[in-house]
Order: C-alpha cells, then sequence, then structure tokens
C-alpha cells in the first residue's frame, strides 16, 4: 500500500527542515585579518574542511628530521615553547649544503597555515626549486598556538604587546637546523605574509649578519629603529588595491576594526626608501619586469652588491599573488606574476653571503 503525503503537509515539512537546516548552519566566514570572531569563524571553517587537525603535532627526531618529508619540531626560548615545521624536499642529501627559506604567517594565522600548499603553494617550490622550506609559528597564547602573531615592531596583536622574543627564536631556530641539516649557511632566507613579511623585514634590520636577502608580500617595515651589521637584500611584492595594508600607508577601513591590535601602517614607498638609503642604493630604479598588471623595479649600486626591489601588482588585495585560492569574499589573488617564482628568481640573483 502507498503512504501519500497531502500536498500541504509536504510542503509544511519542507519549510521545517528548511528552518533548521538554516539553524545549523555555521556562521559565514570572514577574512583571517578582521576582528577575533572573524579569526575563529575563519579556523572553523578550516576544521569543518579537515584542513587542520585539533591534536597536537609529533615532534620527530634530529635523524627523521635530516630526511625528505614534512616534519614539526619545538625548541625552548628564553622560557617559552616555540613550534616550527620543516619540509625538507626529495633532492636533498646530507653533507650538500642546501638553501633555507624561513616562511612566517600572516597575523591571526600558524604555522600551518602557511604551509597549506593550496593556499600557498611553498612546499610544491621547495621541491621543485631545491630549498628548504621552514614554518615557524608565531606568538599565541592559545593550547593549539593558533591566530598567532609577530612581533615585528609596531605590529602585530599579542606577540607584539607581550614583547615577545621573535628575533631570539628566529636566530636559535636558524642554529637548531645548521647543526641538524645540511644548510648552505650563505643562503639563508626570510619570506612572509602581511604581518609575516613585516617580521622578514624586522629579521633584516636585526638578523642581516645571518640572511642573504629576504622578501615581504604585503607586508611594510614596521620597525622603529634599524641598523643592520651589513646591507641585505630586500624584495617587497604589494598590491596597489590592497585593503588592509595601504599601498600609501595606513591600515584600510576593511583591514581591522580593532585597530589597537595594528598600527598606522607604513607605506609601500616610505618602506622602499628606507632600504634605499640603508643599503645606500641608487635613487634611480631600473625596470625588471613590465607586463599588464604587475611592474617590477630594481634599485642599483647598492653597498655589497645587494638589491632593493619592488613589484607592484594592480589588483589583487591583501594576497598571495599567483594563488589560484581565494579567501571567502576577498579579491582573488593577482596573476600578473608568481609570488613563489619572483621571490625564488629573486634571491638566485642574489650573491652567497
Amino acid at each position: 500500500m502507498n503512504c501519500r503525503v497531502p500536498r500541504r503537509a509536504s510542503a509544511l515539512l519542507a519549510l521545517l527542515l528548511a528552518a533548521v537546516t538554516l539553524i545549523s548552519l555555521p556562521p559565514p566566514v570572514e577574512a583571517q585579518q578582521g576582528t577575533l570572531r572573524e579569526r575563529i569563524r575563519e579556523r572553523m571553517a578550516e576544521r569543518r574542511e579537515g584542513r587542520k587537525s585539533d591534536a597536537p603535532p609529533t615532534d620527530v627526531s634530529d635523524a627523521e628530521l635530516a630526511s625528505p618529508g614534512t616534519h614539526t619540531g619545538r625548541l625552548d626560548v628564553m622560557g617559552q615553547t616555540r613550534r616550527f615545521m620543516v619540509h625538507v624536499p626529495p633532492g636533498y642529501r646530507p653533507g650538500q649544503p642546501m638553501p633555507v627559506v624561513l616562511a612566517f604567517h600572516g597575523g591571526g594565522g600558524s604555522m600551518e597555515l602557511q604551509a597549506d600548499d593550496s593556499r600557498y603553494g611553498l612546499i610544491s617550490k621547495s621541491d621543485s626549486a631545491g630549498f628548504i622550506a621552514v614554518f615557524p609559528n608565531g606568538y599565541s597564547g592559545l593550547p593549539g598556538h593558533h591566530l598567532a602573531t609577530w612581533n615585528a615592531g609596531g605590529c602585530c596583536g599579542s606577540a607584539r604587546d607581550s614583547g615577545s622574543e621573535d628575533v631570539a627564536f628566529v636566530r636559535a631556530l636558524i642554529g637548531h637546523l645548521k647543526q641538524r641539516l645540511s644548510v648552505d649557511a650563505g643562503r639563508v632566507y626570510a619570506i612572509g605574509m602581511s604581518n609575516g613579511g613585516m617580521m622578514s623585514h624586522r629579521l633584516a634590520c636585526d638578523l642581516s649578519e645571518q640572511l642573504a636577502g629576504i622578501a615581504a608580500v604585503a607586508g611594510t617595515d614596521a620597525t622603529s629603529t634599524c641598523q643592520p651589521r651589513r646591507p641585505v637584500s630586500v624584495l617587497m611584492i604589494h598590491a596597489l588595491d590592497d585593503d588592509h595594508v595601504l599601498y600609501q600607508g595606513g591600515a584600510g577601513p576593511k583591514a581591522f576594526r580593532d585597530t589597537s591590535k595594528v598600527m598606522d601602517f607604513v607605506s609601500v614607498p616610505e618602506t622602499e626608501r628606507r632600504w634605499v638609503q640603508r643599503n645606500q642604493c641608487s635613487a634611480a630604479t631600473q625596470p625588471v619586469l613590465e607586463r599588464p598588471g604587475a611592474t617590477c623595479v630594481r634599485h642599483s649600486g647598492c653597498a655589497d652588491g645587494v638589491q632593493v626591489q619592488l613589484c607592484t601588482t594592480e589588483t589583487g588585495g591583501h594576497s598571495w599573488p599567483g594563488s589560484d585560492r581565494s579567501r571567502p569574499g576577498k579579491e582573488k589573488p593577482s596573476q600578473a606574476l608568481d609570488a613563489n617564482d619572483t621571490i625564488w628568481a629573486f634571491f638566485q640573483s642574489l650573491p652567497r653571503r
């Protein structure tokens, strides 16, 4: 016997099911660089997609660290336990020194986020180019060490407010890696996104003797004082329409609702001017790349053969150029240039320090 539900009852049942579905839907995911609530929403979305695990990572032994693959580790630095990830490419061979790229996540991010190949592609670039990719984790008071920030000087968040010893952490991390891996000490580089880019600028100021060059994406100089022990090469990549760290300076209206967690960001031109002065470069520029949507220029005549280079994209907002993945509700990253290719080509053009 067929049981048929009357049309009116069927429509009522459909409405009830729709209401239950709406109630159970998660809050919309906002930008990572927003308020704490917005960042937590994005983290929840990442968990639902299975991109993260709340289980603490298992640290590998020193012997395992020196084998190809992606590993996690921790260091005790000035009374705090600091975490990091290391990706050793398949081409790594003990006894054959390999370059190292330290990649710093943005404010409110984590080492897992920066190591997410679908977002940044750095692990794939490590494998194809042949460098050891290192993903340090910023300062976080949370049990899972997420929503972390970097003390880059004037920015950002709890790392800045607590006076987190992030430079000491990076110094110790470089030493730790040199003891356990075959590292080319003359080819150690720092790169970063947003607050991580600002951290790269600070490292160029405070650890210039250990770095052959830095690259900052969507992050300007946040230091109040900078006295590098030696000149250091600097690459900046920034979008004209960045709505977080504005190209002409300041925090954009869409950047943070709580501006006390950030700063009145230094402009891209001022950051460029500072590094030209510090590295004793010529104010004149030479074109390196000109194509629809992107330009790169280089300052010549810098001390010790270093370079200062600026790449500007017309669009892309606050993102990693070349990535094919947009943050929900945000500008699609510029495809006019690929940040990973541009950064690695810049590093390869530099002399070994």
